[in-house]
């Protein structure tokens, strides 16, 4: 397995947001070798993803198939991906994303479908996760948390697009406040997507995991006497 750390970013790093036929892109100008990026929605990753249903390891760890209309924060929400699912599986999802100009290709993917049952189902906030968080306690039945993990300059080369995103924002390297901020607005669960061998955030322990092959979720229930396993 290779060992290349991604490559060193100019300091001069540059974004744009635009236009590309239906959709707002974003294009990182001091790569110009990178294809822009842009939210996709209608990619056959996110079909399969959707037909493997409720009792898929995301589905699993939120308890979407115990509880199919369970509502939902996506803290870290990105470009979406985990999000458009949950709610295409039929959860309420609230998205939270802090970066200006990821919010905007959300905003945007949120404005080019109106007529999917799932889009009827998001909603996005431009906003600090934690001041959020902070500011609806006890709110959404479970709070979603996929941070970027750091950079260590060991791992493999990272894919074009996280490149680009990690660049854009600064990566999460306050991500552990996110923890207990998303204990006080959740009733249910809190939900830490995180690769196999990373410590827990903030480096508490897990009422108990859902491990896949590649990542595991870390679930951590709130202390209002959720009983749940």
């Amino acid at each position: 397995m290779s060992t290349r750390a991604d490559p060193p970013l100019p300091h001069a790093a540059s974004f744009r947001l635009e236009q590309d036929r239906d959709r707002l892109v974003l294009r990182a100008e001091h790569l110009p070798n990178y294809a822009p990026i842009g939210v996709d929605w209608a990619s056959d990753d996110i079909r399969r993803r959707i037909r493997g249903g409720k009792r898929q390891l995301l589905g699993r760890a939120v308890g979407l198939h115990k509880y199919p209309q369970t509502s939902i924060v996506d803290a870290t929400a990105g470009l979406g991906r985990d999000a458009y699912v949950l709610a295409s599986l039929g959860a309420e999802l609230t998205l939270l994303e802090r970066c200006e100009q990821t919010a905007a290709l959300l905003a945007d993917a949120l404005q080019r479908v109106p007529d999917d049952p799932a889009i009827s189902r998001m909603r996005l906030f431009a906003t600090e996760a934690v001041v959020w968080l902070h500011a609806h306690p006890a709110t959404a039945d479970v709070v979603l948390i996929d941070p970027m993990y750091p950079h260590s300059g060991k791992q493999a080369l990272a894919k074009k697009e996280m490149q680009v995103l990690r660049a854009l924002s600064g990566g999460d390297e306050d991500a552990d406040a996110l923890l207990p901020a998303a204990l006080a607005c959740a009733t249910r669960r809190v939900v830490v997507k995180r690769p196999l061998k990373a410590p827990p955030l903030a480096n508490a322990t897990p009422n108990f995991r859902i491990m896949g092959s590649q990542a595991r979720y870390d679930i951590y229930l709130p202390a209002r006497g959720s009983t749940e396993t």
